[in-house]
């Protein structure tokens, strides 16, 4: 399914009945990611899986995609499908784009599930990385696509996990240079958002990987604490939907009950 968003096509899709989960996928990501948790999910409710901008079948909006225009994307997408309320889980950018929703939209969302991601902005230092990796996607998009996703996993997931790795990388390779420069350049700019996740009064977990390269994982117990989210933390790296497959899904399950 699609709805036509500021000039661009949005794909998403839908299965099940019943409250509304919406699945924000991450970075040279596409909700493709969320295929194999649908049947289970479905039994609880509608869940909802979009391609935010520039990632899966979605278009390319702007040279610089803000989370807040990905934000503005996923609620184009709620309005379409008729959602008042629902759930959101976002991994890493997903994340970041369901902050976003959160400021925009508190009234929409029952319960929040930050996978992977943190209510920080980007360090200095972080901001530097994202401009060289703005660089090196278009000098040499397989070889930054080959880095950046190589480098999510925990290092003795490596070997478990070659072939979801090498799937993800091809299927990143299929996304316009555009768009991933779009999403790099918007997550440089991305503000704080700790005291959105603060004063939301709904449920909020956050979900980390204890050998998270991407994350300081003391510092985000901390901040999850002091913002009333619930922690837990998961063996492995950045792609905790990979690494801890079942405990994701029992996870996500169980707090819906």
């Amino acid at each position: 399914m699609k709805i036509k968003f500021q000039e661009t096509e949005i794909h998403y899709s839908i299965v099940g009945e019943g409250e509304t989960t919406v699945l924000l996928h991450g970075f040279l990501e596409s909700s493709e990611i969320w295929e194999d948790f649908l049947p289970g999910f479905s039994k609880y409710g509608r869940i909802i899986c979009i391609d935010l901008p520039g990632h899966g079948k979605s278009g390319v909006i702007s040279e610089v995609h803000s989370m807040e225009l990905m934000a503005e994307a996923v609620y184009a997408v709620l309005q379409a499908t008729g959602v008042k309320k629902g759930n959101i889980i976002g991994h890493s950018m997903g994340g970041y784009v369901a902050l976003a929703f959160l400021e925009q939209h508190p009234e929409m969302v029952q319960d929040l599930m930050l996978l992977n991601s943190t209510p920080q902005a980007d360090s200095e230092e972080k901001k530097e990385i994202r401009d060289r990796s703005v660089e090196l996607v278009q000098r040499n998009k397989k070889a930054y696509i080959t880095m950046a996703i190589n480098n999510l996993l925990s290092p003795r997931n490596t070997a478990s996990f070659s072939e979801e790795i090498d799937e993800l990388k091809d299927k990143a390779m299929g996304f316009p240079t555009e768009g991933i420069t779009a999403a790099l350049k918007g997550m440089k700019i991305r503000s704080e958002k700790i005291e959105v996740l603060k004063n939301y009064s709904g449920q909020k977990i956050i979900v980390a990987g204890s050998e998270d390269p991407l994350v300081n994982i003391s510092e985000l117990r901390n901040l999850a604490e002091g913002c009333g989210c619930k922690f837990f933390q998961f063996s492995g790296g950045h792609l905790s939907y990979i690494e801890n497959r079942e405990q994701f899904r029992k996870l996500c399950i169980s707090s819906k009950n």
